[in-house]
């Protein structure tokens, strides 16, 4: 019996179905599920193969980002009097990291509009890399609020002032709580939704936000009790709090910046193109992400007796199961290496190029 790997027979795969079609069902890859979910330790994301539209992702990033903002500064402008006129300085670390949290909004928005923009010569891969630059402006916020936090609790222990008007600290503080819950449900949901990881980290900077609220309403309560220092004492507790929420969201950047990616998805890309009938082998996947998006590279072997028709449609096939495998694919790019007599000989023109590692 022949070995079928080296028939010359031509290789007979599905038709490929076409992505772009509007409203239709999209097909099932590999996973039996429209739905895929891969990230970084423990820091997963959803995607969603019925948002592969780029101005549909743009416009939903835009649209929590709009509303959240709004919130964020209700919020903080009513909580900016009662914590003027009451001399609380774990209410005023709150609010200034309330403004702070609604002002993050800013660089994210630009890098969603930046987003719109198509490749040219000079940016070939797009403006993706816009939305992790403007996650290192939301972390520089971040850790300067805490920064902010910090020296204004100090001044409080040096220089006190009586806390008054407890009850509507305590309102303010409650009202904090609420406003900062709803814009981080509302920032995480759309950003694992569209992928995006910095509007994934503001929505947990406004989570910590609404703990830190909860944390000067135990403020009021010491106080009433007769603590004398336990607003200022809250406010450590508050800076310390969003200086490691600067710390995960710097962490989760580095990430992005540094093209890391979940071992589970080059693996899942792995798996995905060796059951292609007629890869023989798959080898140097590469991912790294885009803003939104991943990009995806990747060699497969195939029989060196096909006609580059047929090793070409094979290529197609393996390219068309990864974007309904990984959602969160945008392009992928399949090399293809014929199986010779002498492996590696059709690389020799190029070995001296390679980098060893």
């Amino acid at each position: 019996m022949s070995d079928p790997s080296h028939s010359h027979e031509p290789v007979r795969l599905a038709p490929i179905q076409d992505h772009h079609n509007g409203d239709q069902e999209v097909p099932h890859g590999p996973l039996g599920r429209r739905w895929g979910r891969i990230g970084h330790g423990d820091h997963l994301h959803i995607f969603n193969a019925s948002l592969r539209d780029p101005a549909l992702v743009i416009q939903r990033g835009t649209w929590a980002l709009k509303f959240s903002l709004i919130g964020l500064l209700i919020t903080a402008l009513f909580q900016v009097g009662i914590a003027i006129s009451s001399g609380s300085v774990a209410l005023l670390a709150d609010t200034i990291h309330n403004f702070s949290d609604a002002l993050t909004a800013i660089p994210l928005w630009l890098a969603f509009n930046l987003a719109k923009r198509n490749r040219n010569q000079s940016y070939t891969y797009g403006y993706g890399r816009a939305e992790d630059l403007a996650g290192a402006a939301i972390v520089v916020l971040i850790f300067l609020s805490g920064v902010e936090v910090f020296y204004q609790s100090i001044q409080k222990i040096l220089h006190p002032v009586p806390v008054s008007n407890l009850v509507w600290v305590a309102v303010a503080a409650v009202i904090g709580f609420l406003g900062n819950e709803l814009a981080a449900i509302l920032r995480v949901r759309v950003g694992r939704e569209i992928n995006s990881a910095a509007l994934v980290a503001d929505g947990r900077h406004s989570q910590v936000d609404g703990f830190t609220s909860l944390g000067v309403l135990a403020g009021v309560v010491g106080v009433r009790l007769g603590f004398r220092f336990a607003d200022p004492l809250i406010g450590f507790v508050i800076g310390t709090a969003i200086l490691l929420t600067a710390w995960k969201a710097a962490r989760d950047l580095w990430y992005r910046l540094m093209d890391a990616t979940d071992p589970k998805a080059t693996a899942m890309v792995d798996r995905t193109a060796a059951a292609i009938p007629g890869v023989l082998a798959v080898h140097e996947t590469h991912l790294r992400w885009l803003g939104h998006w991943q990009h995806c590279e990747l060699h497969i072997t195939v029989d060196g007796h096909l006609s580059t028709r047929n090793s070409h449609l094979i290529a197609e096939t393996v390219r068309h199961e990864l974007f309904h495998a990984l959602p969160s694919i945008q392009e992928v790019t399949v090399h293809v290496d014929p199986v010779e007599d002498q492996p590696g000989s059709e690389h020799l023109l190029t070995a001296h190029h390679h980098w060893s590692t």
